[in-house]
């Protein structure tokens, strides 16, 4: 793969390929049929995620232990060819491995008897309809509509031995081959439609999955897409075919990883009957500043034009073209840089379209994305599904009230991150903005509720993490907040959450090619496998008599034999041992390779030829060299050994070459907070100062505004030093009581999201590792007049998750005690608030032995706060 899968791509990608394996082994030895569905956000990388499936089944992976299948050959379906084409572009973009020649659109002069393994076919319902080139002079003996006239062969287009539906049938009974079938965007297609094309659509797809006349059912069939229930409900009704557990992709995961935008920032006017051009005006002015943003951050990072943002003016399914041109008018005055030049449309009329005085060209919607030209785009309601363009940052959309459905489905589609990474510590630059004039108070908090809390068809809502803000306000660092409390900040340590699939060995190979790359440390990856030969020297010293037994098994083959007594008339079994040949020996070797990596491997057999033989033997060498690697493979423990051992030495860079990390780029600096989360246990890392914040001011409900209040010494502020904040009652009593501190510097209110400006604490629930976000930290100067942080953190002592964050706080005061003066959780019990010192020792055991939050703040070891 091209890119490095985030963990939770990761995790589907291997869930994934156990399903299929399982389907393809019970296809193959029962002729049973399976089915199941990857679900994810818009915006988690299904595609990229179905690459690295791709890659494994024809080529095998080692990172997934996954052996490659050499009859596999697939189907990617969907209803739209410019969505095929699209997909077929990112999985080329994303693997390394497939090739132009691998994916293949099917068009109409398509002739094959079979599918080919190790391709993949596009083909959209269109192809598969009744008038289409490809399927004329199929029968399909279960539909008899009385408007189908049955096309018998013999009215074939020349030339044409095979329709389209005898080359899936004769794949399907070709026993060295194994069709499988993605769909792509699954629900649609499946659910109950009003007119017959649609209703042709859906029973095309569901031909697929059950078979039709004598086209038998695709054996394997992967459903992928944002929301899949109609496609379980097809599954459901098909005839004979069993379900594997869905893949459900962790929506909160996704929103963590910096693919996605975290804000959402919606503007409405202040008045009704304001004109739309005002806010025309105000989304032009965004759109202007925005890319003033992206300027600057582009030469901080010593690059050009990193990225180019667009706004998305969206119209009715039936514009008024003159209101349209007056609109473009607007955008010209704004912002005199940019001219028609710089429009587009994507209307389902391929032609120029004409709005006011101005002359708009067609862009089809995958190429948006690359044609960085393009500053305004018009567009109605057909782009909402399958386009991709994470440079949209501004939406202004002319949608009446009622179509709410069609905004929240293209934000859905605007929240891509444009770098598929986060800005660290800068909102603006993580945010996508929506103008809504035809909406009020009332609309406009609905829309927020549902990109909030979930209820769009293309599942682009209720995403833990992402905030919805109406009108907020842009907050920087406090002028007023002394130097020394920055730096303290960005001393502060915090964690992230593990990624758990990945092995040590890999994480020190990728580690040492990124440490080179940026010329940190000379010949990393020579040194890094010098450490790992010296590591496995230890192990085969250390589990010698272990190794005596394995090499055994590797040069000795079990043979069973029966023998047949034909006067007797009886049976036995006579078991006898052979010395293992070439393959045998070489399968073992691969084996083992794959447990500690193949590149490992090779160069600790090529590192033991050289080191037992003169160079006239090598080749023979290097044979008994890959015996005794096959050899290691066998013993649990070494493999145990070599992956802490492993793991001890990428902490260890990590740690020596932390500086030299830390004053790289930005986009540099990422692929190590990656790699430094390959780990089992949480990853450590210092916070980052934050730079520019997006903050509400109000917040709406039962459509009335609700003016937030004003706090000043925060860390971050308006231009007058103020910070709004939305606070609980008595979250505002912790507030209140630790600014009348004496010695108080200052508070930060710590982001609920997982940026790299937000403390992070982690703890296990339900065996699982999570991360909490303490609401407060103060700054305040000590009696030796250093500078000093605490953690104060307002938590219900009744939710499910007191236990285990309190827990967490515990081990968090262990490890990171000497970097702050007080740690204390704060709770309410009949309107007292009570806290508990997490920096006592004795607290600390009260803590791990309680079985009652509530009792442990009530009793002697709280106290009144």
């Amino acid at each position: 793969m091209k890119f490095t899968l985030k963990d939770y791509q990761e995790e589907a990608v291997g869930n994934s390929l156990e399903r299929l394996w399982k389907a393809s082994k019970r296809w193959k030895e029962d002729g049973d049929i399976h089915a199941f569905s990857l679900t994810a956000t818009t915006g988690a990388g299904k595609t990229v995620m179905a690459a690295a499936v791709f890659e494994a089944l024809f080529y095998g992976d080692d990172n997934f232990n996954f052996e490659l299948d050499p009859t596999a050959t697939v189907i990617w379906f969907s209803d739209d060819p410019s969505l095929n084409e699209q997909s077929r572009f990112r999985l080329l973009e994303a693997s390394d491995k497939l090739d132009y020649s691998d994916l293949v659109v099917v068009e109409n002069s398509f002739n094959q008897e079979k599918f080919q393994p190790g391709k993949i076919y596009f083909l959209n319902t269109q192809k598969l309809s009744k008038t289409s080139l490809l399927t004329r002079g199929h029968v399909d003996s279960e539909n008899t509509d009385s408007d189908q006239l049955p096309l018998y062969p013999d009215i074939r287009p020349d030339n044409r031995a095979f329709t389209i539906w005898d080359t899936i049938k004769n794949t399907i009974q070709d026993e060295k081959r194994t069709l499988y079938l993605l769909l792509d965007e699954a629900h649609r297609g499946m659910g109950k439609r009003s007119d017959a094309v649609k209703k042709e659509k859906s029973t095309i797809v569901k031909n697929l999955i059950n078979g039709s006349g004598d086209v038998p059912p695709i054996p394997i069939v992967w459903g992928i897409s944002a929301t899949v229930e109609r496609f379980n409900n097809a599954v459901e009704d098909a005839k004979n075919r069993s379900t594997l557990p869905n893949v459900i992709v962790d929506s909160e995961k996704v929103q963590n990883s910096g693919l996605l935008k975290d804000t959402i920032i919606l503007d409405f006017p202040d008045n009704t009957g304001q004109v739309d051009n005002v806010l025309v005006r105000r989304g032009a002015k965004k759109l202007k500043e925005i890319t003033e943003a992206w300027q600057e951050y582009s030469r901080n990072q010593g690059e050009d034009n990193l990225v180019v943002p667009l706004m998305v003016i969206q119209v009715p399914n039936n514009p008024n073209k003159d209101d349209v041109g007056r609109a473009l008018d607007t955008v010209f005055k704004e912002w005199e840089e940019i001219d028609v030049k710089s429009v587009a449309h994507v209307f389902g009329e391929h032609t120029v379209q004409t709005f006011g005085a101005h002359k708009v060209e067609y862009i089809a919607p995958q190429r948006v994305q690359e044609t960085s030209n393009i500053r305004i785009l018009i567009a109605k309601d057909a782009i909402s599904t399958g386009w991709d363009c994470p440079r949209a940052e501004v939406m202004v959309s002319f949608r009446p009230a009622k179509d709410k459905t069609h905004i929240t489905q293209l934000l859905g589609r605007m929240v891509r991150t444009p770098l598929a990474r986060r800005i660290p510590g800068n909102d603006r630059l993580n945010a996508v903005e929506c103008l809504l004039p035809a909406f009020d108070r009332k609309t406009v908090e609905i829309v927020a509720d549902t990109l909030m809390n979930g209820g769009t068809d293309d599942g682009s809502g209720g995403i833990p993490g992402r905030r919805v803000l109406i009108k907020p306000i842009e907050v920087n660092p406090n002028d007023l907040i002394p130097q020394e409390i920055w730096e303290l900040f960005e001393n502060l340590p915090s964690q992230e959450l593990p990624k758990t699939h990945s092995k040590p060995v890999k994480r020190l190979t990728a580690l040492a090619q990124e440490l080179a790359t940026d010329k940190i440390l000379e010949d990393a990856g020579k040194k890094a496998h010098s450490e790992l030969h010296i590591i496995l020297d230890a192990a085969r010293t250390r589990f010698s008599k272990e190794l005596e037994t394995s090499k055994k098994q590797v040069l000795e083959v079990k043979v069973n034999s029966l023998v047949t007594d034909l006067n007797e008339q009886e049976k036995s079994f006579n078991d006898y041992i052979e010395n293992a040949d070439f393959e045998v020996i070489n399968n073992a070797y691969r084996n083992t390779a794959r447990i500690i990596s193949p590149d490992l491997a090779k160069t600790y057999a090529e590192y033991l030829a050289h080191l037992n033989k003169d160079e006239e033997d090598f080749e023979e060498a290097l044979f008994e060299a890959r015996i005794e690697i096959a050899s290691l493979g066998l013993v649990n423990e070494i493999q145990e050994y070599l992956e802490s051992e492993a793991d001890k030495i990428s902490k260890k860079w990590l740690n020596d070459y932390r500086v030299e990390i830390k004053n790289l780029k930005d986009e540099r600096r990422d692929a190590y907070r990656i790699l430094k989360s390959w780990s089992k246990e949480p990853m450590d890392f210092n916070l980052e100062k934050p730079i520019e914040w997006m903050v509400p001011t109000i917040l709406l409900e039962n459509e009335k505004e609700i003016k937030l209040t004003t706090f000043q010494k925060h860390l971050m502020s308006d231009n007058s030093g103020f910070f709004p904040c939305h606070l609980n009652s008595w979250e505002q009593d912790v507030l209140n009581k630790e600014l009348s501190r004496p010695g108080n510097l200052g508070w930060y209110r710590n982001p609920s999201n997982a940026t790299q400006d937000s403390l992070g604490i982690s703890y296990i629930q339900d065996e699982k590792f999570s991360i909490m976000r303490p609401d407060f930290i103060f700054f305040a100067r000590n009696n030796d007049n250093s500078v000093v942080a605490d953690i104060i953190d307002p938590h219900s002592h009744h939710l499910s998750d007191a236990l285990p964050k309190l827990l967490g706080l515990v081990s968090f005061a262990k490890k990171y005690g000497k970097n702050f003066r007080r740690i204390e959780a704060i709770t309410k019990i009949d309107d007292k608030l009570r806290y508990l010192d997490i920096m006592n020792p004795e607290i600390q055991t009260a803590v791990k032995n309680t079985e009652s939050v509530k009792i442990l703040f009530e009793g002697e070891y709280g106290s009144d706060y």
